[in-house]
Parts: structure tokens; C-alpha cells; sequence
């Protein structure tokens, strides 16, 4: 950043007149085949499929996901879970961090370049524009081309399918929401909420917005993500390099031109790893934060040597002290085993878990106004408030047990306990026992819910009996 004094300021060239940011230059990459372009269509297409696909998928009579916030049910294939459940949603999030900080360590940005919202959505607009205006050679031109018929045609065009693609993507988000069949109905009958309509609206200006127009500025200047990523690399972590080694000194050549003789290294300075990038890197200059791992450069560049007979892998995937050293990399390390155990762990732990819920929950309250009060004859009594959750989707009549004291007797002025789906019912009771019975002043009792429908349906929760002091 040039701070030398100038002429009082009055010049452009004043140290006072500093971009915070460089002008941005739209990037035109170029179109890529290759195994790793392969691969990333294969996970823009999952991916899609996952998202567009779910909210029609019936499961059990209804939409197998929905997410459905007035009621407080939370549809996911045949479970139904509630805001209780939220625990799962921790661990599932935990997962989630696990799996980045796995993955990063492991291969470096695999996320960016294969799994992120910003990239999967970024190719699906990049192809619509590719189909529309030509390759990157038509693209330049026709931006650089002055304003007519056809070039508003064309560019009219392609916007309209970006905004109605991006609306779909809207309406599927709060399809998730909304059953989908019902939402169709509204949309099409002009019908929708004002929620409704707000978040079609917003979501897809977003899409439409991040993936049209801002593409990598989003990596650059937005992720934070990029900003962090080296705190999870190491000198073994997969990254995508350059190998200056062997590349260098480049220069451009004939194809049956002895290199080596005319003292050049095996990069032909064709810079087409330049043209594919997405955000317009040039990964000769080393490893950048604005690099998302998409792998395009390896797959031009391998064509590239394929085309002069040299062998590929001038750009590729190594770790640093591979390349420093000239060995093969090491992959599997103390971390990625650490890692991967840890993922195991808290994966099948969230599977078991989920496999062994029971769709009741039950909370003891003692009262905490007094200890324990005398009834008739002389008996012990202990109140206590029930709090019976019906996490299922259909009502239940419970049945209350407790054990844990000989000659205690329940006092429940309820009869049978009744909970809709979803709801909490709260039950007083009383507990009354002989004190002749009580062989401390605190006694561990349990009480137990039963369904009366479905005996699988039960809940065991531990609570304390007190009385007088044992003599």
C-alpha cells in the first residue's frame, strides 16, 4: 500500500484515495470435464435431488419431511419429534462440526468445493448461462458487445430462468414448512400467506442473488470460513498444489519440443487452470484463502499434460510435506483416527438413541413448601406435581404406578390420565405411608407411566420419599 507523500493530497494519486476492496471483474470460468468436474456433478445432483425431491416424498400417508411449526411436530420419515427433542438437534450439530473439522483436516475445503449451498447453486446457474450465452469465449464477447436486440433477448432470457428457478427454490424451502400438496394448491389458486409469500420471495432473491450475481464474492468476502480453514490444516492435510518443481521456469513451447532443452519446466503457461477457477486464482502462486477446493485446475491441467505427453499430476492433490520433501503423502494420522472415532462414536450413539425413544416423557416435582405433612392416622404424606409430555401423535390413557416403599398408597384425584398428542398434562398427587415403614428420613421411590394401549410406551423416573426422623 503506497504511503508516500504527495502533492498536498490534490492529485489521484493522494494516500487519502484507497480501495477497501478491489473493483470487482465478473469471472467467466471455463467449461471443465475431468473426474473431480465428474464428481462434483455428482454431488450437485444428489444434493439437488435431496432438496427439490424430499417435500414430494410420502411417507406413512403423509409428507415424509415437514417441519411443522404451529403444531410443534417435527415429521421426519416415521418419527415424529417435538420441541423436547431438540437434545437431538445439539448432537446433530455437534456431528456437523465434527464432520468439517474431519473433512478439512483430512482433504482441506472438500465442503467448498463439492457440498457447499454457495457452490451447488453457483453450478446449477453457471450451466443455465452456459446454455443460454455459449461458452466463456461467447460470454466475454456478448458483455463486451454494446446493447441491442439480441443481446437484451439473450440476457432477458437467462434472468428469467434465474428468477424462476430461484422462486422454485424458495417455494421448496417453505414447502419443509408447509405441506407441499397444500402450499401447490395456494400458489396456484394465488392464495399464499403473507409468511409464505415473504419467504418465497426472500429465499429466492437470495439464491438468485448469491448464485447470479455475487458467485465468488460470497467465498471471498462473506464466508468466514475461508478465514479459518487454516487453523484445521496441517503439513499433512490434502491440498490442491502446484508442483513449482517440476512446472518451473515455465514458458509456452511447441507440442514436440524438447523442454528440457530450451530450459523450461513442464508448465506450458497455457493458463487455463486461470480460466476454469471460479474465483479467478491462479494456483501457481500457491496455496489462497479464495481457493474452495473445486479441483478444476487438476482436471485442465491433466488434459493439458495429457495433450504434450507429459505426465500428469502437475497440479494435484499432495500435502505440503510431500512436496517439500518428494515423498508420498501421509494421510492417515493420530487426528484423522481421533476424528473419525469421535464421529463413530456420536453418530451411533444418535442412532441408538433415536432407535430406543419413547414417545413419553415424565418430570417429578416435589412440593417444596414443606418436606412431608401428617394425614389421618398418623400416616406420612409427600405431594408431588406429574408433568406427562405425549410425544406421540395420538392421544393415550396412562396408567400411574409407584414402588419403592411397602404400604404406600397413591392418591391420584385424576382417575385415568388422558394427554393429547403434543401436549403436557399436569397431575397432582399424593403419597401417603405408614411411618412405621420408613427406615430413613430419605427414601429412593420410583414411579412408572405406562400406555394403556401400548405397554412399549413407558416411563421409569426416580424421585425421594421424606419423613421423620427414624428412631
Amino acid at each position: 500500500m503506497d504511503r508516500r507523500p504527495t502533492d498536498g493530497g490534490k492529485s489521484s494519486g493522494s494516500p487519502l484515495e484507497q480501495d477497501l476492496y478491489a473493483r470487482h471483474e465478473k469471472i467467466h470460468p471455463r467449461e471443465v470435464h475431468g473426474l473431480f468436474a465428474n464428481l462434483r456433478l455428482l454431488g450437485v445432483l444428489v444434493l439437488l435431488g435431496i432438496y427439490y425431491g424430499l417435500p414430494w416424498l410420502r411417507w406413512e400417508g403423509r409428507q415424509a419431511v415437514l417441519l411443522d411449526l404451529p403444531a410443534r411436530q417435527f415429521h421426519i420419515f416415521g418419527t415424529t419429534f417435538w420441541p423436547q427433542d431438540f437434545f437431538y438437534l445439539a448432537v446433530l450439530l455437534i456431528i456437523a462440526g465434527l464432520s468439517l473439522f474431519f473433512f478439512t483436516a483430512l482433504a482441506g475445503r472438500l465442503w467448498c468445493g463439492y457440498a457447499c449451498p454457495q457452490t451447488v447453486w453457483t453450478e446449477v446457474f453457471l450451466w443455465i448461462e452456459r446454455k443460454i450465452e455459449g461458452d466463456r469465449p461467447k460470454q466475454i464477447k456478448l458483455d463486451q458487445a454494446p446493447w441491442t436486440p439480441r443481446k437484451i433477448f439473450i440476457k432477458g432470457s437467462k434472468h428469467t430462468i434465474w428468477i424462476l428457478f430461484s422462486l422454485y427454490t424458495g417455494f421448496t424451502l417453505v414447502a419443509y414448512f408447509t405441506p407441499i400438496d397444500q402450499l401447490a394448491n395456494q400458489t396456484a389458486s394465488l392464495g399464499l400467506g403473507p409468511w409464505q409469500t415473504f419467504w418465497i420471495l426472500f429465499y429466492g432473491f437470495a439464491t438468485y442473488g448469491n448464485a447470479g450475481w455475487m458467485r465468488e464474492q460470497v467465498c471471498i468476502y462473506m464466508c468466514p470460513y475461508a478465514r479459518f480453514q487454516s487453523a484445521m490444516f496441517d503439513d499433512d492435510t490434502l491440498i490442491i498444489s502446484y508442483d513449482e518443481q517440476r512446472g518451473e521456469p515455465k514458458g509456452s513451447r511447441k507440442r514436440r519440443a524438447d523442454h528440457r532443452a530450451l530450459g523450461l519446466g513442464d508448465c506450458i503457461d497455457c493458463g487455463l487452470c486461470v480460466q476454469v477457477c471460479p474465483t479467478g486464482i491462479d494456483i501457481r502462486d500457491g496455496l489462497q484463502y479464495e481457493c474452495i477446493g473445486c479441483a478444476g485446475c487438476i482436471d485442465v491441467c491433466n488434459q493439458i499434460m495429457e495433450k504434450m505427453n507429459y505426465p500428469k499430476g502437475l497440479i494435484r492433490y499432495t500435502t505440503e510435506k510431500a512436496m517439500q520433501e518428494g515423498k508420498a503423502a501421509h494421510i492417515l494420522r493420530p487426528r484423522i483416527f481421533i476424528y473419525a472415532t469421535l464421529l463413530l462414536a456420536m453418530s451411533i450413539g444418535l442412532i441408538y438413541s433415536i432407535s430406543q425413544r419413547v414417545p413419553l416423557e415424565l418430570d417429578i416435582i416435589r412440593d417444596r413448601n414443606t418436606l412431608y405433612r401428617e394425614a389421618r392416622e398418623g400416616l406420612v404424606e409427600n405431594i408431588y406435581t406429574l408433568k406427562i409430555i405425549n410425544k406421540d401423535t395420538v392421544e393415550h390413557s396412562y396408567r400411574l404406578e409407584v414402588s419403592g416403599l411397602d404400604g404406600m398408597e397413591l392418591i391420584n384425584k385424576r382417575g385415568t390420565l388422558d394427554v393429547n398428542p403434543g401436549t403436557v398434562l399436569n397431575v397432582p398427587i399424593a403419597l401417603r405411608i405408614d411411618p412405621v415403614n420408613l427406615n430413613k428420613m430419605s427414601n429412593q421411590i420410583h414411579f412408572r407411566i405406562t400406555a394403556l394401549d401400548r405397554e412399549d410406551i413407558t416411563q421409569i423416573e426416580p424421585a425421594r420419599f421424606l419423613g421423620p426422623m427414624v428412631r
